[in-house]
């Protein structure tokens, strides 16, 4: 395989995949989640953890 060969094997990858990440990049961006949040996410986690640890210790 020559190296002509290889540079058009590549421009035809890049063209292909070029579809695939048009349709990636029209898509909206997530919205980022705040701070606060996570925080609750993660203290209710934190407290569904403690209640079934303590039920195990009860029961």
């Amino acid at each position: 395989m020559t190296v002509v060969d290889m540079n058009r094997l590549e421009q035809a990858a890049r063209i292909s995949m070029g579809e695939f990440e048009d349709s990636e990049s029209s898509a909206p961006p997530l919205a980022p989640v705040p701070n606060g949040a996570l925080r609750l996410v993660a203290l209710a986690l934190v407290a569904v953890i403690m209640v079934v640890a303590l039920y195990q210790l009860v029961y």
